[in-house]
Order: structure tokens, then C-alpha cells, then sequence
């Protein structure tokens, strides 16, 4: 599958893609692959953000995962740069319990591009993140943006 990696202020990731989308985004170092121009443009648009040059990403994705958690990761992809949206709104906006939108963030499969970070708890706090680094890592990811926590 082609992929490319890339060094970020939070560790070297890789990025997979198909013919037509991103569909995974890893933590750690993976070998690159044969590199197609998407994962080129996705690398591109990656080192912007995190030079704090590019607030939203427009690259073709692909998350394979329940028809749940493709709801869910839809609405994700919705928050906006710079802010959060708790479990519990998540839940309320789908139908859903909490823990089920917890779930379906801890396996979203393209971290960062699909904007897990930006969810949090009601009261503000941190709960686990999926990334390497865990919990600092999506404090970072949040002061990268400039988001304040609800």
C-alpha cells in the first residue's frame, strides 16, 4: 500500500493511502512506500499545519469503520480548528452514549486529519488519545491550534 512518512514535532508518522484517499494515518517509524502525488499533497498540507500555516486539510479521505463511528467521525471532521466538542454533544447530535463516540475516536484510523483531538469532556479534561504520547500529545495538538478547553 503506498505510504510515506514524515518527520512532525510529535514524532515521525506515516501516512497510507489508495488510489482515490488517506486511509490511515500511524504513529512511529513505518518504511515508506511508493509515494503517490496525494501523499505527497498530504505531507505538504501535514508540515503546514504543524508550522501553524494551514487550519483545515483538503485531502480525499477513507475511514473504514461502522456505520456508527462513520457518523460520528463525520461529525468530528466538522469541529472546527481552534475548538472542542465534548463526548456528550457528539452523543446528543447522533443519538448516541458517550462512551460509544469515545470508542469510535480511540479507533479512528486518521488521526490529526480526522480531528479526534478536538474532543474532550464536558467539564474540559483530557481523555486518552490514540497517537503516540497520548494525552500530551493532543495537549499539543490543542495549543497547536490555540483551542481553549471547555
Amino acid at each position: 500500500m503506498p505510504r510515506l512518512s514524515l518527520e512532525s514535532p510529535l514524532g515521525r508518522v506515516t501516512v497510507f493511502a489508495d488510489d482515490a484517499a488517506i486511509t490511515a494515518l500511524v504513529w512511529g517509524d513505518k518504511s515508506s512506500g511508493p509515494a503517490s502525488p496525494l501523499l505527497h499533497e498530504a505531507k505538504h498540507q501535514l508540515l503546514a499545519y504543524f508550522a501553524g500555516k494551514r487550519r483545515d486539510f483538503d485531502l480525499p479521505l477513507r475511514a473504514e469503520g461502522t456505520d456508527d463511528e462513520q457518523r460520528i467521525w463525520t461529525v468530528m471532521a466538522q469541529i472546527p480548528y481552534g475548538e472542542t466538542r465534548s463526548y456528550g454533544w457528539i452523543a446528543q447530535q447522533l443519538d448516541l452514549n458517550a462512551r460509544e463516540i469515545g470508542q469510535a475516536c480511540g479507533r479512528n484510523p486518521i488521526p490529526i486529519l480526522l480531528p479526534c483531538h478536538r474532543v474532550v469532556a464536558a467539564n474540559g479534561e483530557l481523555h486518552g488519545y490514540s497517537g503516540k504520547g497520548g494525552i500530551e500529545t493532543k495537549r499539543h495538538l490543542l495549543q497547536l491550534e490555540g483551542a481553549l478547553l471547555i
